[in-house]
């Protein structure tokens, strides 16, 4: 049976991935650093991924209690989890940036440098949810913007350096109708028809529509695809906004 393990497993792009690898026969390890019952299509493992970047003894101990629940190794390594600590250039301290890049950043490269051999002998593929800040992104956002830069960047160095032994991808949602972003506009509804008029397709991205590009990312169907980062954003990374 194939293993997968997912990151920020109770968001709505987490909860979405892991009932889909779930429905497709897939092991699914899923971790937040919330303890979520919820997930029943999955084994919950509550992890601090700071704690992961910071502390050895720590990540050692996590590291080999994911790796008791694999099941014929570990097929596909999803990076989803997030730090989006919000601020004016002003206003950010270096312990947002160490908490951004730590769980951003270092996390996702330290679970994937852990695992490297499961992924390798399996024949598997790391997958790292980034953002369309990645490239776009407006006032206030500048820590998380960077650190999904980055993120986007490591796709590519690595994917170059493991060569054909790990694929390496990332997907790029931009707005997405996760049950946090829908309770932000509960009682704007105007507000969010114009979010979702702004995108080209004339609506935002579901988490299902996220989690089936992570599904073909895993898949054999992908076997050329490494170093790529894909857009499921309605379209909204090629439009231009002009004032008139």
């Amino acid at each position: 049976m194939k293993t997968v393990l997912i990151t920020g497993a109770s968001g709505g792009i987490g909860k979405a991935m892991s009932a889909l690898f779930f429905n497709e026969g897939f092991n699914v390890i899923a971790t937040d650093k919330r303890n979520d019952e919820k997930l029943k299509c999955a084994t919950f493992v509550q992890c601090d991924l700071k704690k992961i970047v910071r502390d050895n003894d720590y990540r050692n101990k996590m590291v080999n209690e994911f790796k008791s629940y694999f099941k014929d190794g570990l097929f596909t390594l999803i990076n989803n989890a997030a730090e989006q600590i919000l601020g004016a250039v002003e206003e950010l301290t270096v312990q947002n940036w160490r908490d951004t890049l730590d769980v951003n950043l270092l996390a996702p490269f330290i679970l994937s440098q852990s695992f490297i051999k499961e992924l390798e002998s399996s024949k598997g593929s790391i997958i790292n949810i980034s953002s369309i800040h990645q490239v776009l992104t407006k006032p206030g956002f500048t820590a998380y913007a960077t650190s999904k830069a980055a993120l986007s960047g490591l796709v590519r160095a690595m994917a170059v350096d493991l060569g054909g032994r790990v694929r390496v991808n990332a997907i790029a949602p931009a707005a997405t109708s996760t049950p946090m972003l829908l309770a932000g506009f509960e009682g704007k509804e105007a507000l969010f028809e114009q979010l979702s008029n702004m995108h080209p397709l004339g609506r935002i991205s579901t988490p299902e529509e996220v989690a089936k590009v992570a599904l073909f990312l895993s898949s054999g169907n992908a076997g050329s695809i490494t170093g790529a980062v894909i857009n499921v954003d309605c379209g909204i990374s090629g439009r231009l906004h002009d004032p008139v």
